[in-house]
């Protein structure tokens, strides 16, 4: 039996997900399966219909970046979804290379970023890990969300919270948006941390909600770097603005800041400040 491959079952989603139409091909009556047949794919893409099964059973996991681009191409992918093939095999590749192996990553938060979070403040900004595990904040963002149980858990983690906890549906709206976008950012987090205990230990408990069983299932994948959501909060409905900065670092570590959208949102961020010296919390992470 072929072994499990992250590869060849988001070449299979992305394939299920297309509708000939969307490839220019003609629309010829009901199919058995939904998507695009392999040969219509392997003919977008330039490779024969064996090669593309190979991939597909996770038989070949070591296809040229040409055969990606080409497939890339073909699927349709987004940037982020390109960017996911290529990360998957390169992570491949990485495995076989002994350099590569026994690595330990740090998610240490480095003391600079400590104090530009406390400089920050009273912007509210936090900073995150790879799989959403919250790994420091400063307290102007923990006074908004502790309202909220977004604290719960040592470290907290948005994923954890938008899935399993109820509080987050009522505190935002546009929650099926939201909690996509928190599957697809782990999507991407397991391409390279895939083998890591505690992102295991997540997934395994986030199953918990079909709705992720879904969206995880589908491989999508989108970076959400800044944006806007409105949250339904004690002190009235925020309209919040957030920016997603990558820390240059090699732990995937992001640095979060929230500016009010509109009026009323800066009224109650700075309701929400206290009159003392700013300071942050740095919480216990793995």
């Amino acid at each position: 039996m072929a072994e499990r491959s992250d590869l060849a079952e988001f070449l299979r989603a992305r394939r299920a997900q297309l509708h000939p139409t969307d490839v220019g091909l003609p629309e010829t009556g009901r199919r058995r399966t939904p998507g695009l047949r392999r040969e219509e794919v392997a003919a977008l893409a330039g490779v024969s219909i064996d090669y593309l099964v190979r991939l597909e059973q996770g038989r070949d996991s070591n296809p040229s970046f040409e055969v990606l681009d080409s497939l890339a191409t073909a699927l349709r992918l987004s940037a982020d979804e390109r960017d996911h093939l290529l990360g998957m095999a390169m992570c491949r590749k990485a495995k076989t290379i002994p350099s590569k192996q026994g690595r330990v990553p740090d998610w240490s938060v480095p003391s600079g970023v400590l104090a530009i979070l406390e400089r920050l403040d009273p912007t509210p900004a936090l900073v995150i890990g790879p799989w959403l595990d919250v790994l420091a904040f400063n307290r102007s963002w923990e006074r908004l969300v502790a309202p909220l149980g977004m604290l719960e858990g040592e470290p907290p983690n948005l994923a954890r919270y938008m899935l399993l906890n109820p509080q987050a549906r009522d505190a935002y709206p546009e929650w099926a948006q939201i909690a996509a976008e928190q599957v697809s950012r782990l999507r991407s987090a397991s391409v390279r941390w895939g083998e890591e205990p505690a992102l295991v230990e997540l997934v395994a408990d986030l199953r918990a909600s079909s709705f992720f069983v879904e969206r995880w299932d589908a491989h999508a994948v989108e970076e959400k770097r800044r944006g806007t959501k409105v949250i339904r909060h004690p002190a009235g409905d925020l309209r919040v603005d957030f920016e997603a900065l990558t820390l240059p670092d090699d732990g995937g570590l992001r640095l979060i800041t929230w500016l009010p959208g509109d009026e009323a949102t800066s009224a109650a961020f700075d309701a929400a400040v206290e009159p003392i010296r700013p300071d942050l919390r740095v919480v216990g992470h793995r």
